[in-house]
């Protein structure tokens, strides 16, 4: 028996054999997967009908969170005041930890088209759309919050949610918006 271990491992550690090929795939997968720490959002798809964000990376789901939105009718946002979140193609552009909803994300709304839109109309677009976590104090309501629309026109997430949303996306993260 001594001997005949060593012969099957020389024989199925030949390069032109399965094991071989089949260790060193799992050797490379294995050094070539990002480290959970390293990891981040390059995409953000917002689908309001849905009341669900998810986040992107690769293509690949990273993290799927349900939120509030605008408590407007549900439409797209048409100007200033109506309540409503946009639909379109946006940026994180900046972050802002002192905001009064504990941490918020700035998207960059309105874009070209919603400035055209509003010119055709004789409106302001509004501007100020964020995603952020529950107004500061009232941490407590926690996933309670998603069970209506209360926001202006941003996207809503709990506090915790927030937070992770924080680590995972940084500026210059596309945001797609969709009805």
């Amino acid at each position: 028996m001594a001997k005949v271990m060593p012969q099957l491992l020389t024989r199925f550690l030949q390069p032109n054999r399965i094991l071989f090929p089949l260790l060193f795939a799992l050797g490379c997968a294995t050094t070539s997967a990002v480290p959970a720490t390293d990891l981040h959002a390059d995409h953000i798809l917002i689908l309001k009908s849905k009341h669900t964000m998810i986040l992107l990376t690769n293509n690949t789901v990273l993290k799927t969170y349900k939120v509030a939105i605008g408590k407007g009718s549900g439409g797209p946002k048409q100007h200033e005041g109506d309540h409503e979140t946009p639909e379109g193609f946006y940026i994180i552009d900046s972050k802002n930890a002192q905001s009064r909803f504990h941490r918020a994300l700035h998207i960059s709304y309105p874009n070209a088209d919603d400035r055209k839109r509003a010119q055709t109309a004789d409106v302001n677009p509004g501007g100020l759309i964020m995603i952020h976590g529950i107004q500061n104090g009232l941490s407590w309501l926690g996933s309670l919050q998603h069970t209506i629309d209360w926001t202006d026109g941003c996207i809503a997430v709990t506090d915790s949610e927030i937070d992770e949303v924080w680590k995972l996306v940084p500026v210059g993260t596309a945001v797609e918006i969709r009805h």
